[in-house]
This record gives C-alpha cells, structure tokens and sequence, in this order.
C-alpha cells in the first residue's frame, strides 16, 4: 500500500484544510465541495484525511461495518450477536465518475431472488464508505442520478436499493467530500446545496510559497515513508485534537445570540431554505469544539458563513460564487454581542494548526474568489476588446449582453444513445419502458412481465409443483427504457462589422446568453465559434462549463468583414473532432448571423459549399437571423436552406412560435435521412 502524503504537509490552502477537520469532527455538517483549478492539491488533500481520522471497531465478518455496541438493525448481515469488536483505520472510499448505479448502491441477485426467494445482495461503495470517507473527484461529471442517490444516502444516513419488489436497506453514514474544476461544468444548485461546506482554492502567486510547495512534493517522490516520518508527530497531534473535539462536541453550548446572527446573515444574503441555517450552526458549533472551547462566539459564527454561503447564493450559472465581506460583518455587527450566558471569548484563542485564532487558518495570501469581476479575468474593465483572429480595422469595443430570457426546448431528432441528460429523446437507463431484450451482461433493469412471459411455457417441463414461477436464465428479459440524452451544443456567432451596431449585438448577446441557460439547465456541452475579419476562431472548444462561454461572450469585440465560410468551415472541423472523442453525443448546431458573406474571391458560392457540407451529414442546425431594417435581404433564411435547417428571427425566439422551429428541424432533418 502507498504512502498517503501527509496532511499536515500541504502548503497554504488553509480554508480547505480547515473544511475538512470540521467534516471529521462533525459529520453531521454535511461534506465539503471543493472547487478550483486544476493541481490545487484538493485531491491530495482528502485522500491525506484519511490518515487522521481515529480507528473504526466493527462487528468482525460485517460487510457494512456495523459498530459492535449499535449494530443497524436492519444490516442485511445482521442480526449481530453481542461481542467484542475488531478495529480497522478509517476507509476512504473513492467512486470513479464512470460507475454505474448497481457500483454505488449495490446489485441485488434477481435471478436468485425470482426463482429460490432469497435477498442475494452484494454491496456497493456506499456500504463501503460507511464511518468513512466517500471521495467523489469530478463530482460535476458524475451523472445526475448517481449524485442524486449519493446525495440522498449522505442525508438520511442510509442506503435504500430497491428491484422489481425486492428492496435492500443498510446504514450508510460517511464523510463526503467532492472536488470539481468549475471550467469543467457546474453543479445544479439544487445539488450544490446538500453540500454542506464549499472552499474556493487556487495556487499561491507567491514565489516563496510555490518554491516550498515544489520543494516538498520532490521529496516525497523521492522518499514517501522517510517523507512521512517527518510529519509522523504533527500528524499524531491532529489526530489527537480531532478525538479530543470530538468528544467536546455535545458539550458545546450554540446561544440565542449566536443564533440569532446565523439566522439573521442567511437572511441578509437571501439564502433560499432553511439548510443554511442548520449547517452554519453545525459548522459554528464544530468550529468552537476544534478550538477547544464549550462556546460559540461570533467569530465562529462568521467563519462559518464564509464556508456554508457562498454557494448557496448562486442564481444562475453565469453568477460566480462568493460573499461580501463587509456586509457580513455589518450583519454580525448590527445582530451581535454575547446572549445570555455566553462569554466575550479569550483576546488570544488557542491557535489551531494553522496558526489563525480559535484554531482556524489564518486567510492564505493567494488570490480569492470574492463573487467580482476578479473572478472573470476575461472580461477587462472598460470594455477593451481581447485579442482575437481577424480584428483589422473598424473593431469596436464588446457590447453588452440584454437580459436573457425563457426559451423553447430545440431538440435534435431521432433516438439518440448519448450521455444522460434532458434535451433529446435517446435509450437511456432511466426513462419510461418502451421494450425488452435479452440481458447482455449482469441483468440491472428487469422486465417483469417479459420474463414471467418467457418463463411460462416451460414450467410444466421444468416440474413446477408449488405456488412459485420456476425462472432460468435464458428467461430473463432487460427492459428497454427512453429517456433524454445531453447534446454538444456549438454556437457559430457573426462577429462582423454587419453585427457590430450596439443595440443589435446587445439584442443578439441575449439570446444566445438565454440558449446557454437553457443548455446548462439541460446538462449539455456547449461550444463557440466567431468569425470576422479574415478568419474564424474557436473561442470556446466543446466543454460542459456554460458560464465559460457566457464570458467569452462577454467579452466578444466585432469588427471587420464577413467570412462565413470559414466560420462554417471551423465549426465543422470542431463537430468532427467531437465525433472521435464522443461518438454517441449528437450535434446542434446554432448559427447566429444576418447572412452576409463577404471578403475573399466567392465568399457567397463558399458559404453556400460549406453549408452543405453539415446538410449531407444531417446535423441538425438552427439559423438566429439577425438582420433587422425596413429592407430585408433575407440571406439567413438562403443559409439555412444550405444548411438543411430551419431560420428563426430574434423575435421568434423569445414567442411561442419557437415550438414550430422544434417541428421544422426535426422535419427537415428527417426528410433528408428518408431520402
């Protein structure tokens, strides 16, 4: 077995360090979400917990690490007689993005259960996990469903499989922590908020601060366990403090005062629901026990809210996580001093670990995620236009985007077998029944009726003599379900001179902003193309991040002329690469333009080439015409002609009328499959 880097060896990323002592002295906060950029340490960092967290006494032989002297009634191992218990470290136990359903919660045996009557039940790495670490990385990867189910068990402490009639239930308490790149994609805010703490991380601009870090990574390559020994006492007195705030923990008094400044900062923040509530008070409670103190002071309580608000604040996916410090502390300020029976608290609280007062890291000097427009490097204040492929003269600075606005569903036709998610009709794991076939593999969705169909010419061969159905394997049938899939959403956007009057491109910003919003609600990847000038750019590859385009967007200076072609050339060459890498993930493709084509010899016969090249693929596409004027030439709708597809005015895309466009491209596209 490796040796887990020590914990108390990362460098900086204090707040994390400190999000993840309180989930080990209170498990009841709720887990730790953890975002940032990529070589953070944030999975270096949960997988180092592990080795802190105190001994595990088990009922030996119990696959679902029931505890000797509180068995789980209902353990499918159970029921467990009195005895002594065996000890064994704390697991972490780490789900692959990849894994399916049966993985995470356990498959239960429906051969064994139809025929014979038994619950045969193997379990999953929720059962794995149980007075443990559950370890998600990518947790904004993992399909919906399975956090759904991950989320669930970490709320109710118990895992509940249930097929065809035959359910299973065992305990299932753990610490969950998950780590995600926000440039990947984000979570629903439904599910960011059964996260109990959030920490934003990044790597430290400081030169001293990176120079240790390399420094000490080096040295454990070379030297794990010699490594290791180094950090063996600190190590060994955290591993102390966690025991010893444990059992502090129930004795930990959260006053009036303190409760009314926990419900009074949701308040001020607007946070949706009461879960706030209950994990600030979780986590301001956890924080005096770490400190070693029985009460809750306001600094304990302030320090929470930085944890357990900043996520739950969000609105849309375009809104970067954060809170305003200032009006934090006028919150505090205005809802403050001590209730009845609490103290002011020592001028100079016990330092933790970390060095920072009441035992909390002191704040890392690297940069913060403060909710500004830090957080959106892109977007450059004033206005000036970025870089890009053809600027030539006559660019004008980025407009700004009109408020988006509620769309119609555009799906893609046909029945697509692409990655779960809500906007094309496909096969899927979940959805309504639509047939059976026989299992390839481990059977996981039973068709009921099916197999007793199947089963039942036979039974008097078989010398059925008794009340139950005599099932053999060749009986069984895998039912056939439809549901929705995720498409590769690629925006190609005319960034011309044509397009640069303010109040169209702002008008024009604004749909696609509101076709972002509506892919991420969809769980789609998105991508974006521009052109003007000489030349097309992609701005954004393919990437299920839709708050990364609306900043490209943002940021998206026009200027110059035409070249249509070669946007629809570069778009095509992005759909092919996609194709490789995502065979099953279909393609919508959304031309926004007025149209024109010009620059270079035949820039019209070009562009009209190129079009044709995704009508005799049957890519689905939608032209967004963005001519406005009392004279209208109608190019868009020629382009769309090419294209196989179907045109629609900006107008159109906010009315109702969006519904016929649905029925026009997948009319249009199933005219070409037909011939």
């Amino acid at each position: 077995m490796s040796t887990p880097y020590p914990f108390n060896a990362v460098v900086g990323q204090d707040d994390l360090r400190l999000a993840l002592l309180l989930n080990a002295v209170s498990p009841a906060v709720g887990g730790v979400l953890v975002r940032g950029e990529k070589g953070t340490a944030k999975s270096t960092s949960v997988r180092s917990l592990s080795a802190l967290l105190p001994e595990v006494t088990v009922v030996p032989g119990c696959r679902f690490s029931c505890a000797p002297d509180s068995p789980d009634p209902a353990c499918p191992d159970g029921p467990h007689e009195p005895g002594p218990g065996a000890g064994r470290p704390a697991r972490m136990v780490e789900l692959p993005v990849g894994a399916s359903e049966d993985r995470l919660v356990g498959a239960l045996d429906i051969e064994r259960a139809l025929s014979e009557g038994v619950k045969a039940f193997e379990p999953g790495l929720l059962a794995d996990a149980h007075r443990g670490i559950l370890y998600v990385d990518e947790v904004n990867l993992l399909h919906d469903h399975l956090v759904d189910l991950l989320l669930d068990a970490a709320a109710m402490g118990a895992s509940y499989v249930e097929r065809e009639g035959v359910s299973v239930r065992h305990a299932a308490r753990f610490l969950l922590v998950g780590t995600m790149n926000p440039e990947e994609g984000e979570l629903r805010p439904q599910l960011l908020d059964r996260f109990g703490l959030t920490v934003e991380v990044s790597a430290s601009r400081e030169p001293d601060q990176r120079v240790e870090v390399v420094r000490r990574r080096l040295a454990y390559d070379d030297d794990p366990a010699g490594f290791a020994a180094r950090w063996a006492d600190e190590e060994a007195a955290v591993r102390a403090r966690i025991v010893a705030a444990r059992e502090l923990l129930p004795s930990v008094r959260l006053g009036d005062g303190a409760l009314r400044q926990i419900a009074a900062t949701c308040a001020a923040f607007e946070v949706d629901g009461m879960r706030a509530d209950i994990v600030m008070a979780r986590t301001a409670t956890a924080l005096a026990a770490w400190a070693g103190r029985t009460d809750v002071l306001a600094e304990d309580v302030r320090q929470a809210a930085l944890l357990a608000l900043p996520h739950r604040r969000r609105r849309s996916p375009f809104d970067a996580p954060g809170l305003d410090e200032d009006k934090l502390d006028e919150t505090l300020e205005e809802f403050g001093g001590p209730g009845e029976g609490e103290g002011e608290g020592d001028d100079d609280p016990d330092p933790g670990p970390g060095g920072g007062p009441g035992g909390q890291p002191e704040p890392d000097d690297g940069p913060r995620s403060d909710g500004d427009t830090a957080a959106r490097p892109e977007a450059k204040e004033g206005g000036e236009p970025q870089p890009g492929s053809g600027g030539g003269a006559g660019e004008q600075t980025p407009a700004r985007a009109a408020e988006p606005f509620r769309t119609k569903v555009l799906s893609v036709p046909g029945l697509g077998e692409g990655a779960a998610g809500r906007r094309s009709r496909a096969r899927a794991e979940h959805g309504r029944t639509i047939g059976n076939r026989r299992p390839r593999g481990a059977l996981t969705k039973l068709h009921l009726a099916a197999t007793v169909q199947a089963a039942a010419p036979h039974q008097r061969a078989r010398g059925r003599s008794g009340p139950g159905l005599v099932v053999r394997r060749d009986d069984l049938r895998q039912a056939v379900r439809e549901g929705r899939e995720s498409n590769l959403v690629l925006f190609v956007v005319d960034a011309s001179g044509s397009m640069a009057a303010r109040q169209r491109m702002g008008a024009v910003k604004g749909a696609v902003l509101s076709l972002l919003l509506d892919a991420y609600q969809r769980r789609d990847k998105v991508g974006l193309v521009t052109f003007r000038g000489s030349a097309a750019e992609v701005v954004l590859p393919p990437t299920s991040s839709v708050d990364a385009a609306a900043v490209r967007l943002e940021s998206l200076p026009t200027g110059g002329r035409t070249p249509l072609a070669a946007g629809l050339l570069k778009a095509h060459d992005v759909l092919r690469v996609e194709r490789l890498r995502d065979p099953a993930r279909r393609a919508l493709v959304v031309v926004v333009t007025d149209g024109r084509a010009t620059g270079g010899p035949e820039p019209v016969a070009l562009a009209g080439r190129a079009a044709r090249l995704f009508a005799a693929e049957g890519t689905a596409c939608v032209v967004v015409d963005c001519e406005s004027g009392p004279v209208r030439l109608g190019l868009a709708g020629q382009l769309a002609g090419e294209l196989g597809g179907t045109a629609v005015t900006l107008a159109e895309l906010r009315a109702d009328s969006i519904a016929g466009l649905v029925r026009d491209v997948q009319g249009a596209t199933g005219a070409r499959r037909a011939a």
